[in-house]
């Protein structure tokens, strides 16, 4: 049985530490002393290695490295992120990776040392360990030992869930197990940022009640933020991290990368693969996960891989002429930016953000920096100026596209009078440039979306014919409001409706077809929501019987229709029912997804039948 002697102190007000020896006889092997000249730092030492504790970083000598749990939303190395399996970061001390054989190559010089500010930005920003071993197996030259660990451990240390999860006397018990050295003896250091790990829990506590963050909730995280000195970086990977890890959102984005893992390693994206990422795109954006997490991936596995069968030359070829054009040399040629080039610079940049091709985006960076070094050069003003110009309507693009998106496939968005204005500011400056551009660029291809809702569509119909009305001087920002604040309500509790509705039909009502037992139910369901405070009153007629009609019809579907599309791989006849049904798109494929489930069926024949019509 291993044994250990554990240590528990700060290295500072913000820095907590654990100092673990573990093997046999650890409590002769236990080494640590503290610097009466110095007494802010505690020295932990063994044969050959040494671990200084102190108040702004640590230093180390010897073997043994450092590993953390990734955080999701940084740069990963890609062979890493190519495997599910992989979720640890593992740092050997002295080692570098020789890029032109593809290998590790290990020296002897392994001290250093390193601040908490670059220990918490390069690796977790809440907690890293480091560690060091002595044993039989571990003595010679030092490379040799380096090389040893990695050997032996490196594999365990990657995959190991236990990192993660924080669960010492686990990794412990691999580590000891794995060495198998009945003289090994394993020494652990685990440095926890305190300031952190509060800003995280807290977040994970408000984001995980109901997957959003209230204005009042993300002003109380930003002032304890600026309490603790967390700068906006941190802060932003934690927040992605947490939200990573929340199971609605780690499965939507888990598969996302199965698909561009298997992509990455053929080294083309075909028709049919593109279409499901779509998909989980705009899965995304109804789940309210943020965009930076497919960002992440789409850069690290989808980079320079062929697009199979997707017709982007034409409108990358357009965008680098228009940008290029700004930087001529020869003064005779005019190189201003017409309204002409800006309509194709605007359409290029919709057919990029529905393919994800980030080759525009990098063209437009590319061109702001030459932008940059020609101005410096001395270049003429009308540069900057044609560049500013460009940059001004892709600000708007961005604003509009991203509220509209949001009111079409986001639940509970927040409406209010100056998302309005700003949207009508926008409408004008875009309709400025041609007649309708705004319905061409926002309004026409949200409703061509499978996965638009019922609600979706109400809320954007409403917007549309608002804003026109406003422009007409009909219809007032404040009257616009109240038509959208009403359907958000209507959605809202429609929704609240159909989850107590199949509550209580699951729990209590074996019929609910005669208009008695509906009334029944009704009646009950009002007086249990005006008590929780969700509803004052009775509850609307046309919300109630539209939540009924759901259910009924999700009885049909899942007892009827699916069972015969799943035996028959009909993909029409799932088709004809999402057509007809009136059901949204992403409420059916939930149930689905939770049919092959709890039948322990296989998705990706689930899968197949929804490509069969893709």
């Amino acid at each position: 049985m291993f044994k250990d002697i554990r240590l528990h102190g700060y290295a500072n007000e913000q820095i907590e530490f654990y100092a673990i020896t573990a093997g046999t006889e650890a409590y002769n092997r236990y080494f640590f002393n503290t610097d009466p000249t110095d007494p802010d730092e505690i020295r932990f030492f063994s044969p050959g290695n040494e671990f200084v504790i102190g108040r702004k970083g640590i230093t180390h000598r010897g073997n043994g490295g450092s590993f953390c749990e990734y955080m999701f939303g940084v740069d990963q190395p890609i062979a890493d992120l190519a495997k599910e399996e992989v979720s640890n970061r593992l740092i050997i001390y002295g080692t570098h990776y020789d890029h032109r054989t593809g290998t590790l190559k290990f020296s002897d010089r392994t001290e250093g040392y390193h601040s908490y500010d670059k220990i918490f930005f390069d690796g977790n920003a809440i907690f890293n360990y480091f560690f060091a071993l002595t044993g039989s197996a571990f003595t010679g030259a030092m490379h040799e030992q380096q090389e040893r660990i990695v050997k032996v451990l490196g594999k365990a240390l990657k995959r190991s869930d236990a990192v993660g999860e924080e669960q010492d006397n686990l990794i412990i018990d691999e580590i000891l197990n794995i060495v198998d050295d009945p003289g090994a003896h394993l020494f652990l250091f685990k440095l926890i940022n305190i300031k952190h790990r509060e800003y995280s829990d807290r977040f994970k506590t408000l984001y995980f009640n109901n997957k959003k963050i209230t204005d009042s909730d993300f002003q109380t995280l930003a002032a304890l933020a600026e309490r603790y000195g967390i700068d906006r970086y941190q802060q932003e990977r934690i927040r992605i991290d947490v939200m990573y890890k929340h199971p609605d959102n780690r499965r939507i984005v888990d598969e996302y990368r199965k698909i561009l893992i298997a992509c990455n390693r053929k080294g083309e994206i075909n028709k049919l693969e593109n279409a499901r990422l779509t998909r989980l795109k705009t899965l995304s954006v109804r789940n309210k996960i943020p965009g930076a997490l497919f960002y992440t991936l789409d850069e690290m596995l989808k980079k320079d891989k062929k697009l199979v069968d997707l017709e982007e030359s034409n409108y990358i070829s357009e965008t680098r002429q228009i940008l290029e054009g700004m930087f001529l040399s020869e003064r005779h040629i005019e190189s201003t930016i017409e309204p002409e080039d800006m309509l194709k610079l605007l359409f290029a940049k919709k057919q990029a953000a529905e393919n994800r091709d980030h080759a525009f985006e990098e063209m437009l960076l590319d061109a702001s920096k030459a932008c940059d070094e020609k101005i410096r050069d001395g270049a003429d003003i009308s540069i900057l100026e044609g560049y500013s110009y460009i940059i001004t309507y892709f600000d708007r693009y961005d604003a509009t596209s991203s509220a509209i998106n949001q009111l079409a496939f986001m639940e509970n968005v927040r409406i209010s009078e100056e998302m309005i204005r700003s949207l009508l500011g926008n409408k004008s400056a875009f309709d400025m440039l041609a007649p309708d551009l705004f319905t061409k660029l926002f309004i026409s291809g949200i409703f061509e979306d499978k996965y638009l809702g019922i609600y979706g569509r109400k809320k954007v119909t409403t917007l549309a014919a608002g804003l026109k009305l406003i422009e007409e001087n009909r219809l007032t920002t404040t009257a616009l409001l109240e038509q959208l604040v009403r359907i958000d309500n209507d959605e809202r509790l429609y929704l609240t409706l159909l989850e107590h509705v199949k509550d209580r039909i699951r729990n209590f009502y074996s019929k609910y077809a005669t208009k008695g037992d509906q009334d029944a139910l009704k009646k009950e369901l009002a007086e249990e929501l005006n008590h929780k405070k969700i509803l004052s009153g009775d509850i609307p007629a046309h919300l109630f019987q539209e939540a009924i009609l759901t259910i009924k019809k999700e009885a049909v579907y899942i007892h009827n229709l699916l069972p015969q599309i799943i035996n028959e791989n009909n993909c029409l006849l799932r088709e004809d029912f999402l057509e007809n049904s009136g059901l949204d798109r992403f409420y059916v494929e939930e149930l689905e997804r939770e049919f092959f489930e709890l039948n322990g069926l296989n998705l990706e024949d689930l899968y197949q039948i929804r490509k069969g019509f893709n």
